[in-house]
């Protein structure tokens, strides 16, 4: 791929994901931390996230290494990723296999109450300031068993969440191409077996950037389709030439992508402007409304649902569809609002004098399947040319501490029997 555009899409990923000020490339190792003997005889997961590929991307787009490798090991029809279908909350999910409302993280942004501040995933101090994030990361739980880990710009992988951080990490930033990145995660293994982490979490950005900024169905979300199956084909390769036994790949996402209806978008009710009263959180794809004095709540669902249009849906917190685990008995930490307004794909509310992106994702994936994400996975511990079913994306944390031989010791949403048959043992 020429360098031109492999530069272009770097360019245009999801800028406001990239953390505020300036970031420092450098690697950071915690000091003192060895695999013990047990660990170092476990296998090794790479665990990859490309942000933004659909589940429809690698069939769609032709990839040529991502479907050679799941078709030799395990594909999923589609993975339904948790609501909101957003990129932190996701991510949070998949490594903690907890739901967004359970482990805390219900947006990219958000206030809480409690606490009395907002968190911004763009702003560094959030996103390093590991008590905003609930349950125990996949790589907090290697750690404390004994095992290293490493991880490239994982969400919520430079902060203490769940008490540790991974033995290797860097802070979020994008100026590493997805070559660099695979040869980093190269290094990590060459390390001696005591040093070397045995999980690895590892997320590219750039599909999601072409997604937004140009839309689903277009050359350069093709474009950076293929770069990161590149990259992915790079890694393999260089992997299996390490010539370690029993190293193991999942390849997921957080969501998938549509294109929305930017030029016509929804107004945001006007009632629901008046801040002495009310809070809203306007992801576009989703409303979220915090009533100030809770003897409001029931008249203006009353009135929000009394006026509002066939472009979206009114819902008081507690009456939100259950599959969702989005309402008021989910809502852990107080973030959600009791009042959520939902609309229909490809609609979007849009504040006045705003923009949007071309592309987006948030809408709810058990009706809008544009939402749905990939999951794909390979290597000595899965069963060969075996296609399953969809499920919930919450599912693939107890399927990585199975196959590394971690127990799992708190509370979690996902279960290891919706996945178990995907390995061959």
């Amino acid at each position: 791929m020429k360098q031109g555009l492999q530069f272009l899409l770097l360019i245009f990923s999801l800028t406001v994901f990239a953390q505020k000020g300036n970031v420092d490339t450098t690697q950071i190792v915690i000091p003192n931390r060895y695999n013990s003997v047990e660990a170092q005889t476990k296998p090794y997961v790479i665990m990859i996230s490309t942000d933004g590929f659909r589940y429809d991307y690698a069939k769609k787009y032709n990839t040529e290494n991502l479907l050679k490798f799941s078709n030799e090991g395990v594909q999923a029809k589609a993975m339904i990723p948790s609501y909101p279908s957003i990129t932190f909350p996701n991510h949070w999910s998949l490594i903690t296999g907890l739901y967004p409302s359970h482990h805390g993280l219900i947006d990219n942004f958000f206030y809480d109450y409690k606490r009395k501040e907002n968190y911004a995933m763009s702003d560094r101090t959030n996103a390093e300031d590991g008590n905003w994030y609930g349950g125990i990361p996949l790589w907090g739980l290697a750690e404390k068993q004994g095992m290293v880990s490493a991880s490239l710009m994982w969400v919520g992988s430079a902060s203490d969440a769940g008490g540790t951080r991974p033995t290797y990490y860097y802070p979020y930033h994008e100026k590493f191409s997805p070559s660099e990145k695979v040869d980093k995660v190269i290094n990590w293994l060459k390390l001696p077996m005591d040093k070397r982490p045995h999980f690895i979490s590892l997320y590219f950005p750039e599909v999601d950037g072409s997604g937004h900024h140009f839309g689903p169905d277009t050359k350069e979300t093709e474009d950076a389709v293929h770069l990161i199956d590149n990259a992915i084909g790079e890694l393999t390769k260089k992997v299996n030439d390490l010539g370690l036994k029993n190293v193991n790949f999942v390849f997921v996402s957080d969501h998938g992508m549509i294109k929305v209806d930017g030029g016509n978008p929804l107004e945001i009710p006007s009632m629901l402007l008046n801040k002495d009263k009310f809070d809203i959180y306007n992801s576009q794809t989703l409303l979220r409304v915090y009533v100030k004095n809770p003897a409001d709540v029931k008249s203006t669902y009353k009135e929000l649902k009394a006026n509002k249009t066939e472009d979206y849906e009114v819902f008081l917190d507690k009456k939100l569809p259950k599959y969702l685990h989005f309402g008021t008995k989910d809502d852990r930490y107080n973030r959600i609002g009791q009042i959520l307004l939902l609309p229909k794909a490809p609609k979007i509310f849009l504040e006045k004098g705003k923009k949007t992106s071309v592309g987006k994702h948030g809408y709810n994936p058990r009706i809008v399947p544009e939402m749905k994400a990939t999951f794909l996975a390979w290597g000595p511990e899965f069963k060969n040319n075996l296609v399953i079913d969809e499920f919930a994306n919450i599912n693939v944390y107890p399927l990585v501490a199975e196959i590394l031989g971690l127990k799992i010791d708190q509370p979690i949403d996902g279960k290891l029997k919706v996945l178990k048959e995907v390995l061959k043992k």
